[in-house]
Order: C-alpha cells, then structure tokens, then sequence
C-alpha cells in the first residue's frame, strides 16, 4: 500500500493519529518500533541537525533529503514540515511535485511570512490570509495522487491575534481544499485548544484538526480524542530528550576519562547493529560470494 494512502486511510478512521517528529533514519525506525502511527519530519528538528535555527535557513533540498531518509528507513507515512512553502506560487508548485515523488505522505505549510520565527519565539508576521488561502489551493492542484495530503497550519494564537482570527482563517482554508488544519498554540494550557475545537466542531466543519502540544503537555490522548482532534504531533519531544542525555554522556566521559560508567546506559554495538540491519549486509555478501563461486565453477566445467 502507497504511504499516501496509508496515511488517508488513519484520517478516514475513528482512531486519533499519533504522530512523532524526527529528523533521520534512525529516530524514524525507532518510532516504528514504538507503535506510532506517522512521522513529522521537522523543521526544528533537521535545522537543530544540522547545527543551524529554526528560521527557513535550510533549503527545499535539505528538508526533502532529510525527510527521504526517515521515508526509506521506515514504513510509516511521513508529513513533511514545510515552513512557509519556500517561496512564491512556483515554489508551492515544485514542493508538493518533489515530495510527492520522493514518496512523502503528506506537506504542512504555516501562515506566516518568510523568513519564518519558529512558533516558540516572538515576532511573528502572518501571512495575508487570502494569499495563504490561495497558496492551499494551487498546492493542492499541484499533486498528482489524489490521496497526497496538504495541511494548513494555522499561527494566529501564536501571534497573538486572537480566537476570531483564528476561526476566520481555519475556514478559509478549509475552503480552499486544506485536508486538515494545524491549529498551534504556545498556551501552557490547553484552554486555547479546546475552545477552538468546540467552535470548530459546532460550525460542522468537517476538515479535521492537528494539534501539537509542546507547552500544554498535561492533556493526553484520551482527552483529545474527547475534544474531536484528529491527529497529534510530538514534534521536538525526541529531540529535546537526546540533549540532555548526550550532554551527560560527554560529561561524565570527560570527568571520568574513561567510558565505563557510561556503559550500564548505552545501547551496545550489537543493539545499534539489529536496528539498522546490519547482518542483512552479510547474507547478500554471501549470497554473492556464493554465486562467484558458482559462476567460477560452471564456466571452468564448459570450457
């Protein structure tokens, strides 16, 4: 079954999807592993990566080479984080055409100008709400498979602007083809959250909502299945716990000169090699070396 398909068929379901972010091969076979449903491919993540901010430094490019990567490790359908679609309509254009080739599930855009400010800092400009409405709707004339999915994220709570703003724009975008919409909050309650998704759920719109709950993380699954969400985005969690617990690796190592406190903590070798399927590389070797051999012994019998 196509990712994009997989991917429509959990939006389709009764289940709330569980989505963690991740930003390479290795975090995309670990969060299979774990039983989640898709993986974000995030922007804060691959930039973090790769030493740099949040803050459309990256181009296209890396973002889809990063998000290629988890795609072939893992059989979950990946979303892509998008920023603010790289650019002009043509940009819209080349992205959801790259991607989908590269086999991603699905893209999510963010209303807000470029150069974007990731969500947890200050200073953000929105996007004028009928050009980003504009922008869903050449995005989604742009795929080619009909179950390709584009979310609209949506920053006005973010920004400040307000829940009128925010209902203003979710319905814009929902008219304009949005398969769902991402409604964000840096709130350190859900509050915020649950209004939006009971005024949302008495309007009877059905595009569905993402959440992600990066500052409001004491609601869980069970509660926003209650409120109507659809899908749920651990975006930096994996992230932001691999920090601290390589800073007290590298510590410990240097306090310590030596790595055997650190080992009663640490996967072994054998570990890292069973997840990333190291002993497929011999059996093909053998396989190889076998059919040399064999190779070798025909053609020493014809001649």
């Amino acid at each position: 079954m196509k990712k994009t398909t997989m991917l429509r068929k959990l939006i389709s379901s009764d289940k709330l999807i569980q989505v963690i972010g991740a930003n390479d091969g290795l975090t995309a076979i670990l969060t299979e592993k774990n039983g989640f449903d898709a993986l974000w491919a995030s922007g804060l993540a691959i930039s973090t990566s790769a030493g740099v901010p949040d803050a459309s430094i990256l181009t296209m490019t890396e973002f889809l080479n990063a998000a290629s990567y988890m795609n072939k490790a893992s059989n979950l359908p990946v979303i892509a984080d998008c920023d603010t679609g790289f650019g002009g309509v043509n940009n819209i254009i080349r992205m959801v055409s790259e991607y989908e080739a590269a086999g991603i599930a699905g893209v999510c855009i963010e209303d807000k100008n470029f150069p974007k400010r990731n969500s947890f800092l200050e200073g953000h400009e929105l996007a004028d709400m009928h050009e980003f409405s504009a922008k869903i709707r050449l995005a989604k004339s742009a795929q080619k498979d009909p179950d390709f999915v584009v979310i609209a994220r949506l920053e006005s709570l973010i920004a400040g602007k307000g829940m009128e703003d925010a209902m203003n724009r979710a319905m814009a975008y929902s008219e304009a083809g949005a398969d769902l919409i991402l409604v964000h909050s840096k709130s350190k309650s859900a509050d915020e959250i649950i209004m939006f998704a009971h005024e949302w759920k008495k309007k009877g719109i059905p595009t569905p909502l993402v959440v992600v709950p990066t500052t409001y993380y004491t609601i869980n699954k069970d509660q926003l299945e209650e409120i109507g969400i659809k899908m749920v985005i651990y975006a930096n969690q994996l992230l932001r716990s691999a920090v601290p617990a390589m800073n007290d690796a590298l510590k410990t190592l240097y306090e310590a000169g030596t790595t055997a406190p650190l080992e009663e903590k640490m996967s072994s070798v054998k570990e890292v090699f069973s997840i990333v399927k190291t002993e497929e590389i011999d059996t093909v070797e053998d396989l190889y070396s076998r059919y040399i051999q064999n190779h070798r012994e025909y053609r020493t019998t014809i001649v």
